[in-house]
């Protein structure tokens, strides 16, 4: 296995700029990005001439169900997706069983990823009503954040004690991540639906269940106790054009309140229930077509700081059960940065955007280490798109353990030709390399 690599001819895309240069990987870096770079005699050599060279993307928000659910996902099955869809490191949620809620817990889940994760990785610490003194006793350098479920969970980990939760905001040492959804207020929507349809609640009910309304309230008390303590308050998943002006546009630098929405929010809209029913129920839910649009515009004006995936996949037997039942998330890491990109060849993004918010951003945000940006001396994570050839999604290519995508029988305009890890080939385009090991994410903090 090399890492002794020269991309010839590439359009880089960074910070703000595209050019065209060869970029030298030594050693796991990028040791050089220049013109008319000469093959040294141990490199292996790409020609990019026609494809776009940007930093691997850095996932912020993934359920990768390890320890635990391991029948729906894995650390392994899903890092493999990673790596074909250009996500080159994954900072993934609390909520597994038992869900990482003290010290134990999170670096048994670093344990499990240096044995068979294929990408870059890191682990929230989860707060609950009751793991206060975990929360203050953690080394920011561990985690990339705390995570505070604000609205329903998985297990022990909503925190509706407010003197609790006052506290977390008081003196959490890392960035505050939090799912803001309000709970009771989704309780009595869902009385009311069931009132209505009994066990049949159909599919399109969701996000009236799960409503705009439940979501900008949680938000707004989200947000108040970050203003009262000065907290580094990172929202999210946003799902509504409501909660917009409830965050600044412009630079993530200099922000200590920032938002975050997801690629499912600019892909799908409520008309897509009737097509895809429980397969795209996901909390928050997919809203309307007007939120689609408004999501999109706040991520192309900085409003939204990052865009995401939330992959939390589930078996299609799960997803077949009735509304209380099929529970909510979908498969999303292996063609999340295709869907990302079709708001670029639509006119509604533009490529150094999207290469902010799903690169640069999160690197900035968590303090991430020396990745995130195609910079000399920077980690050569990287991903080469090829923007000419089209790419129609098949189940039998999906990679992730649940085995069905609800991208499948659409048609990107793009591909990922190839995903560099720490500068070894993990993706060629066809075949993930499953000898490549990722790293842990470092916080320089």
């Amino acid at each position: 296995m090399t890492d002794a690599w020269l991309i010839k001819n590439a359009e880089l895309v960074n910070e703000g700029r595209r050019f065209t240069a060869d970029v030298r990987l030594r050693d796991g870096k990028i040791a050089t990005i220049a013109q008319s770079l000469e093959k040294d005699r141990d490199e292996e050599v790409i020609d990019a001439s026609g494809l776009w060279l940007l930093p691997g993307m850095i996932d912020d928000q993934v359920h990768f169900r390890e320890p635990g659910l391991t029948q729906k996902a894995d650390i392994a099955s899903e890092s493999r997706a990673c790596a074909a869809g250009g996500i080159t490191s994954f900072m993934e949620m609390p909520n597994t069983k038992p869900p990482a809620l003290d010290r134990d817990s999170l670096e048994a889940k670093y344990a499990r990823a240096a044995e068979t994760s294929v990408v870059n990785y890191a682990f929230y610490l989860g707060a609950s009503n009751d793991n206060l003194e975990a929360i203050r006793a953690l080394d920011p350098k561990s985690a990339p954040g705390i995570k505070v479920f604000m609205g329903a969970s998985t297990g022990n980990m909503l925190v509706d004690n407010p003197e609790t939760l006052d506290h977390i905001f008081r003196d959490a040492p890392t960035p505050i991540i939090t799912h803001c959804e309000d709970t009771p207020m989704i309780d009595a929507n869902l009385a009311k639906a069931h009132a209505v349809y009994g066990e049949d609640i159909p599919a399109r009910e969701h996000p009236l269940i799960r409503s705009r309304e439940a979501c900008i309230k949680s938000t707004r008390l989200a947000i108040s106790l970050a203003k009262k303590h000065g907290t580094r308050l990172h929202v999210l998943h946003i799902s509504t054009a409501d909660e917009l002006a409830l965050f600044e546009p412009g630079p993530i630098e200099g922000k200590k309140i920032t938002a975050e929405t997801c690629v499912h929010f600019l892909h799908f809209a409520a008309p897509d229930y009737e097509r895809l029913g429980f397969l795209i129920k996901c909390n928050p839910a997919i809203k309307d077509e007007a939120d689609r649009e408004a999501i999109t515009k706040a991520l192309a004006e900085g409003r939204l700081d990052v865009l995401a995936t939330d992959h939390a996949p589930h078996l299609l037997e799960e997803k077949a059960q009735k509304y209380d039942k099929a529970p909510s998330g979908l498969p999303l890491v292996q063609f999340a940065l295709q869907a990302a990109l079709e708001r670029v060849f639509e006119g509604k993004l533009t490529l150094e955007r999207v290469v902010e918010a799903v690169s640069h951003a999160p690197a900035k945000l968590f303090d991430v280490d020396k990745r995130g940006f195609l910079r000399e001396g920077y980690a050569a994570d990287l991903v080469l798109v090829d923007p000419k050839r089209r790419h129609t999604v098949t189940r039998e290519e999906v990679l992730s353990k649940c085995g069905w995508s609800p991208f499948e029988g659409t048609t990107f305009s793009s591909s990922i030709a190839t995903t560099f890890v720490n500068g070894q080939r993990v993706w060629d385009g066809r075949n993930v390399d499953g000898n490549v090991r990722g790293q842990r994410l470092a916080f320089d903090r």
